[in-house]
């Protein structure tokens, strides 16, 4: 009975063994594959890698806009003033771009201006040497021929001329305009003008008058 049990007993053992070696040799060997695990880097995925660089993209452009805000809310000058309308708040967006729209037409603004009034400075520079230059030619005119002065017309000569030329003038108002009425005098007014007041008639009337004093006084 002993040597039966003990051949039993063996006989279990061993089919144990050989159960065990069996599903030894079946079962992966986890313990090498956690030890590659943990020597071989994580490989990053396409998709992961492309999320990745788009959130990195998307926060640059949002740093950006950022920092381009925050450049013309230092820049605009009406953006750094006390706005009481919103108190201590920060500035939104909205409010940074509407005050610089205002502040570049301001600065629009004043170009023009300052355009218009260079443009004027320029004008009265240019008269200024123009007559520079023709009071340096009577200075000059008058140095090389001191005597010159002698034989100038007197204020009385030029008086006759301008009286010479205003009476054929009036002649020839007093002639053509009525005063019936004041619309008929306006009209009668405009049409003289028109008529008597070309720039051959007076051109006639000038000459006709120097004539006439030249031989009154030679």
């Amino acid at each position: 009975a002993l040597f039966m049990e003990n051949a039993r007993k063996s006989s279990i053992v061993s089919r144990a063994n050989s159960i065990g070696s069996t599903s030894a040799s079946s079962v992966p060997n986890t313990d090498d594959e956690d030890s590659d695990y943990h020597q071989e880097p994580y490989k990053e995925s396409y998709k992961d890698r492309r999320r990745r660089a788009h959130t990195q993209a998307e926060q640059k452009r949002r740093d950006a806009i950022k920092k381009g805000y925050d450049d013309l809310q230092a820049i605009v000058p009406t953006c750094e003033q006390q706005d009481f309308s919103i108190g201590s708040q920060k500035l939104s967006k909205a409010i940074v771009l509407q005050k610089t729209i205002d502040y570049i037409q301001f600065l629009h603004k004043e170009k023009k201006k300052q355009e218009e009034e260079v443009s004027t400075l320029r004008k009265d520079v240019m008269a200024l040497k123009i007559m520079k230059v023709n009071y340096e030619q009577i200075v000059k005119a008058h140095q090389d021929n001191p005597n010159e002065g002698k034989n100038q017309v007197s204020d009385e000569v030029k008086f006759n001329v301008f009286q010479g030329i205003m009476d054929s003038l009036f002649q020839s108002f007093n002639a053509s305009i009525s005063v019936t009425s004041f619309q008929e005098l306006s009209a009668c007014v405009f049409s003289w003008i028109e008529e008597h007041c070309k720039p051959q008639t007076l051109r006639d009337v000038v000459i006709g008058v120097l004539h006439q004093v030249k031989s009154q006084l030679y």
